[in-house]
């Protein structure tokens, strides 16, 4: 199974970031996966995240589960150079950066809006 990568269906940002990811990445890399749909609380769960909040992005990749900045630096290393150079940040302690994504995703649908539910 290719690296998948669980966001928030609802979030306008968390859309035009699988959007971005999609134009710039490595053929066939990823696949995307919204929490909304049928196939996001099955793949939470078989990894353990049943009771994950949406707000948390998640990269299945090689049997393991990444979250929050960890998630997003990872799926930057399966797109076109230059952009896999932005998982140096990975050095970065997660202390560090996890509170940045957390603002940013505490945030997200005030600043960016949030997509209406079909």
């Amino acid at each position: 199974m290719k690296p998948t990568i669980l966001y928030d269906g609802y979030c306008a940002l968390c859309n035009r970031v699988v959007e971005f990811l999609q134009a710039r990445q490595k053929p066939g890399a990823l696949q995307y996966v919204a929490q909304q749909s049928p196939r996001g609380p099955q793949l939470r769960a078989a990894a353990g995240l049943a009771d994950l909040s949406t707000s948390t992005v998640v990269l299945l990749e090689d049997g393991r589960a990444y979250l929050r900045s960890a998630a997003a630096l990872r799926a930057l290393r399966q797109l076109r150079f230059p952009w896999p150079l932005l998982y140096a940040f990975i050095l970065v302690p997660p202390f560090l950066r996890d509170p940045v994504y957390n603002f940013i995703a505490h945030n997200r649908y005030r600043w960016f809006g949030r997509l209406p539910r079909e």
